[in-house]
């Protein structure tokens, strides 16, 4: 969002586009969120719908999800934009990716997608705090990447478990949790991460038993609280190096 809202003001609203990829792993709620800021903020913005989910290769989840996901939509974007009149695509990669397993990164050079903010040295600070002087409401949202980061690998991508993990976040939303917040899917249980400071309350038997009996309700057999809390990219700790 930060990168669109200075793409706008840099070049103007007439050699701008943002774009929203929709499809069954984007969260209801960042879809309207893009939307929202597009409109309040003048950015012209876009949807267009991927096919990520017809490639087996995605929904097989074998630790090259990202790239495969990333795959499409650039390709999509980098045969639409000169139809559509634009010369370059973008992404909004900072410098601090660079320290997790980013697999789309790859697919990202492979067609030639540029990285405004990494090539620039900005990291995830840098932003929220250009985003807050800049006035936009995102400066302090929680990171959400797709919903089928949440998926252990091996386990398929189905819309039933992204369904499943959106439902789950949501939940726990609507029971205070604020911060970084992710519900992994393990296939028949659901594991929980908190952001550090959130963890305190969980030792009340009340909360840890609604949390149980409403995850229950969306198919999990077993509700994990994981004590180490939130951490980004924990799912890659199983990878071995397959990116090389």
């Amino acid at each position: 969002m930060f990168l669109a809202h200075e793409a706008v003001r840099v070049l103007g609203p007439a050699r701008t586009l943002a774009v929203t990829g929709i499809s069954p792993s984007v969260a209801t709620e960042q879809r309207h969120t893009a939307a929202t800021v597009a409109r309040r903020f003048g950015i012209p913005w876009r949807r267009l719908w991927t096919r990520e989910m017809e490639d087996p290769r995605y929904v097989a989840n074998d630790g090259r999800r990202c790239y495969h996901c990333k795959t499409e939509l650039y390709g999509r974007l980098v045969r639409l934009a000169p139809t559509w009149g634009y010369a370059a695509v973008l992404d909004g990669a900072n410098a601090d990716d660079a320290e997790d397993y980013r697999p789309g990164a790859r697919a990202a050079v492979e067609h030639g997608v540029r990285s405004p903010l990494r090539e620039a040295g900005l990291g995830k600070g840098d932003v929220r705090s250009l985003s807050r002087r800049s006035g936009l409401p995102t400066w302090d949202a929680p990171a959400s990447p797709c919903l089928a980061s949440r998926l252990a690998y091996g386990l398929e991508v189905t819309e039933e478990r992204l369904s499943q993990v959106e439902r789950a976040e949501r939940v726990l939303r609507e029971m205070g949790e604020r911060g970084d917040l992710r519900v992994r899917h393990h296939g028949a249980a659901a594991r929980i991460e908190l952001a550090p400071g959130e963890l305190a309350r969980w030792g009340d038997v009340r909360r840890c038993r609604r949390a149980f009996r409403d995850l229950r309700s969306l198919g999990f057999e077993r509700v994990l609280l994981d004590l180490e809390g939130y951490r980004r990219g924990s799912l890659n700790r199983a990878l071995v190096s397959i990116d090389s």
